[in-house]
């Protein structure tokens, strides 16, 4: 078995594959910066429009500032071991960042799972989670419950506190891990921030959570190189009149080989 087969092999049974050091110090530490900065740009939109009680830390769609985290995606890391997870061409589902200060409390710490149809064997979606900071059990690591992908109803809450386990590790560190993965965040008591970054990858035919192509200006969309137009959907249109619908096949807006 290769380094994929290793990984898509525990992805598949017990959840999850954790990859070591999978980004420099450097490269974090912009991650860290962008991050605050878009959060205090979220933050503001969630207090404005009535809906920050439970998601103090957490910053949605964090795309289209021209910074570090529209790099991330222009490939992503283990872009190769997505690819094989869904044996081909995957979109961008979604893209947040969470700061889970001290004593936060989010809806993110609640037991849950981040898709709603139960599909095993046919994954639809793929979580990554990227440690911006070194994860512990005092600080909150992520408690994830092993094969929980393979049952659909959900854990009691009593089970899933009992059985679940920590992914702990160090900035840097990047886990992959089946959407389907009964999963939460845990209490922050420590005296700084547990930052992450989390995206959720899925088939070209799945609905992404925002419209990436209106909700990114056009001068930063076209930034993007070739996988980061992969994944904002760029090969995976709806055609929108039948000017753009009748075309020879190199212009078909859901291009051929997304199926």
């Amino acid at each position: 078995m290769n380094a994929i087969d290793d990984a898509l092999y525990l992805i598949r049974t017990r959840g999850w594959a954790h990859f070591p050091a999978a980004l420099a110090a450097g490269r974090v530490a912009k991650l860290i910066a962008d991050s605050e900065s878009v959060y205090a740009e979220r933050r503001k939109i969630q207090i404005k429009n009535g809906v920050s009680g439970n998601m103090e830390g957490s910053a949605h769609h964090v795309l289209g500032h021209g910074d570090a985290l529209d790099g991330f995606i222009d490939p992503p890391p283990l872009y190769d071991v997505i690819e094989a997870h869904f044996g081909g061409k995957v979109i961008l589902l979604n893209f947040g960042a969470t700061l889970n200060p001290p004593g936060g409390k989010t809806y993110t710490q609640k037991a849950h799972r981040d898709v709603r149809a139960f599909t095993p064997g046919y994954p639809i979606s793929l979580n990554m989670l990227v440690m911006l900071d070194d994860f512990t059990p005092e600080n909150g690591a992520t408690l994830v419950l092993a094969g929980s992908q393979h049952v659909q109803p959900m854990p009691p809450p009593e089970l899933f506190a009992q059985y679940a386990q920590q992914i702990t590790g160090k900035a840097g560190d990047i886990v992959l891990f089946d959407s389907l993965l009964v999963h939460s965040a845990a209490p922050n008591l420590s005296d700084a921030p547990r930052r992450a970054l989390t995206l959720c990858f899925g088939r070209p035919f799945v609905k992404p959570q925002m419209d990436w192509r209106r909700f990114i200006a056009p001068g930063r969309l076209e930034a993007f190189g070739e996988a980061g137009r992969q994944l904002l959907g760029l090969n995976a249109r709806v055609a929108e009149n039948l000017e753009e619908y009748y075309q020879p096949q190199p212009n078909w807006t859901f291009k051929a080989d997304q199926i």
